[in-house]
């Protein structure tokens, strides 16, 4: 049988993943401090949710290319409670970011057309590009005490192909936002380039603290072709709902959008009635997180060995810690597993350009993080000697 080559097929465990099967293939304890799932960390979801996806609505099926009007009004209504004036004829609905991403390179791109994407960041743009015959270039996000867009390598990196930047605002999983001046400086960018920007929003709602010179959605913005992508998984920390969506600033974007959408109709029935009690659940559910996610990192910052350094975030969900450069990222990874039993990520997931970073989810269970952090340290510590 012959498969496609859009991707690689490379079905092959690496080290990291081998040590962990072994593991628990032999029943020893796993301390996961790479936790991602809100459903699976011990939050309180308030009662009722499960109730508001029995509406009887749902037995009539009435598909609507860019999703329920309703759906769509709730889901401006989220903007509107942040100050933000979206209307919802600006809004579509998909089952995922990923399904947004793959709309968004359909819209733009032909095959073997090019999305620049930011180094480090999320690890699937590659797969979801490669998926739509889309090839990716990465630019690098400058570190200087904090995180910034490399505007320079960005402008050398666009090439006649190019047809748009992706920015994760804040970025996963360096935690870093978008600055005012830096948003003026990519609109400007490509719009002299005739290039759409990507905004991936999905961690907005988890700042770390407060700054004025933030941009935390590019939802109003208006000087360049822009596409916003958040949703339920993140916002309401309900990722098994499936349902995000692309708030677009181009009229003649949104239309071509809602007839890709179309040929999929996608997000079901049940969910889109049930949005407006699913958003509400948000604000009760990012208060939980962001109290695990501030107490988590103080206590790492505490906990740290003189020899590791905590890289400043400004919000999302994780921690980076820079580990002494005696050994490998993967060489850390494994020695946490293998002698502490402590599962962390090795910074090459997210194409950091040099070593050894460790990413750590700030949103694990208190007790194991906290027991996780301190086996980990002495194993370090121990490795130093």
């Amino acid at each position: 049988m012959r498969f496609s080559s859009r991707i690689p097929w490379n079905l092959k465990p690496n080290r990291l993943s081998d040590c962990l099967e072994r593991k628990r293939r032999s029943g020893q304890r796993v301390l996961d401090l790479t936790e991602s799932n809100p459903t699976a960390a011990g939050f309180e979801y308030p009662p009722g949710l499960l109730a508001a996806l029995s509406d009887p609505r749902s037995l009539r099926y009435e598909p609507a290319a860019a999703g329920a009007r309703q759906a769509r009004e709730a889901v401006a209504g989220y903007y509107r409670r942040r100050g933000d004036g979206v209307d919802a004829s600006r809004i579509l609905l998909t089952a995922s970011t990923s399904e947004a991403y793959g709309f968004l390179f359909k819209l733009l791109c032909d095959a073997g057309d090019e999305i620049l994407v930011p180094r480090p960041s999320y690890p699937l743009f590659e797969f979801l590009a490669a998926l739509e015959c889309v090839r990716v270039i990465q630019y690098p996000l400058a570190y200087h005490g904090e995180w910034s867009l490399d505007f320079e390598c960005l402008e050398a990196l666009a090439g006649e192909r190019t047809r748009a930047v992706v920015v994760v605002n804040p970025n996963n999983p360096t935690g870093s936002f978008l600055k005012r001046a830096e948003a003026d400086r990519l609109a400007a960018f490509c719009r002299r380039r005739g290039l759409a920007i990507v905004s991936d929003e999905v961690f907005r709602d988890f700042a770390l603290r407060e700054d004025p010179s933030r941009v935390e959605t590019l939802a109003g913005f208006e000087d360049a072709p822009c596409f916003c992508l958040s949703g339920l998984s993140k916002v309401s920390a309900l990722p098994q709902m499936k349902l995000a969506w692309i708030v677009s600033n181009r009229p003649e974007a949104a239309e071509r959008l809602e007839l890709i959408a179309d040929t999929y109709l996608s997000v079901s029935t049940p969910v889109q009635h049930a949005l407006p009690v699913l958003l509400s659940a948000a604000e009760a559910l990012q208060a939980q997180i962001r109290a695990r996610l501030a107490s988590n990192r103080e206590f790492l910052e505490g906990a740290l060995i003189p020899e590791a350094q905590l890289l400043p975030s400004e919000g999302g969900w994780y921690a980076i810690v820079q580990a002494p450069r005696i050994m490998s990222e993967e060489e850390w990874t494994l020695l946490a597993l293998e002698r502490a039993g402590v599962l962390v990520q090795p910074g090459y997931f997210y194409d950091f350009e040099s070593e050894a970073f460790l990413v750590l989810s700030l949103l694990t269970r208190p007790e194991t993080f906290r027991e996780g952090v301190s086996r980990m340290m002495e194993a370090m510590r121990e490795a130093l000697k």
